[in-house]
């Protein structure tokens, strides 16, 4: 059996910047434990695996540790994929998944995710949140991911956390946060529980982040970046219970996997 694969720089505007992410396309799923193998083969922080289904796409998310509910650079990759090798003709790809049907509009180069808000709730910080970012934020908040804020963009830029304390929240990722120096607001995002001490870009992230920094700045349009080594750019839109999440997607490489027939 030959699986086409891609690997793709999501929120990029360039190759060798963004978060890179693997899409895989499929005719039917593979076993769990297959897609879980080559996941961790392919060492990425997303592999996603796409099935064509009528006029939209069944999508899943691996990480090297295990499934995953979402993921936005790799659903924008997956979305670059369908569009450029598929059907170049289509102006929005539209798949299911399982937080859902999510959608990815595609004007030229740029490609805007439409998926669910996670509008944070303020809360107490935890022991073990305060001993793995170790240094105290201004508030703590808690959306699909725990989320710390900060005073400026050189707080989150000096974070250095204790990765094995943050891997024993209950929560897939952790984001930090603060306002950007030239931009609305940045971010980085660690995920150790999920085998991710620093996703470079966190599509995700912004479901928290856009209503979260939506409602403090009194503004529905946001330019972000997230500070990761790598770096992305992402442009965010408020539309209440979704956020539009845009960017840029860099081509990298294409082949085929080899698995045995079974």
């Amino acid at each position: 059996m030959k699986i086409p694969i891609y690997q793709l720089d999501a929120f990029a505007e360039r190759q060798f910047a963004g978060n890179p992410a693997a899409v895989c396309l499929l005719d039917d799923w593979l076993d769990d434990a297959v897609m879980q193998s080559i996941a961790i083969e392919n060492n990425l922080s997303e592999t996603a695996f796409v099935i064509a289904a009528g006029d939209h796409y069944h999508i899943r998310w691996f990480t090297p540790a295990y499934e995953v509910d979402l993921c936005g650079h790799a659903t924008l990759a997956a979305a670059a994929v369908v569009s450029r090798y598929v059907d170049s003709s289509c102006d929005k790809v539209r798949f299911q998944s399982r937080s859902g049907p999510l959608s990815v509009g595609v004007k030229g180069e740029e490609l805007t995710l439409d998926f669910p808000a996670s509008r944070p709730q303020v809360i107490e910080m935890p022991d073990a949140l305060r001993e793995g970012l170790r240094v105290e934020p201004e508030s703590v908040w808690r959306g699909i991911y725990f989320m710390a804020v900060y005073p400026a963009q050189q707080d989150v830029a000096a974070i250095q956390p204790d990765l094995g304390k943050l891997a024993t929240l209950e929560s897939d990722g952790i984001i930090v946060t603060a306002p950007g120096d030239e931009v609305d607001f940045v971010s980085r995002f660690f995920a150790p529980r999920a085998g991710i001490p620093e996703d470079p870009v966190t599509g995700s992230a912004y479901c928290v982040l856009t209503p979260y920094w939506s409602e403090r700045l009194g503004k529905s349009r946001l330019n972000a970046l997230q500070i990761s080594p790598r770096g992305g750019v992402l442009y965010c839109e408020d539309h209440g219970d979704r956020v539009l999440i845009g960017g840029k997607v860099a081509d990298y490489l294409k082949g085929e996997i080899e698995i045995p027939d079974r």
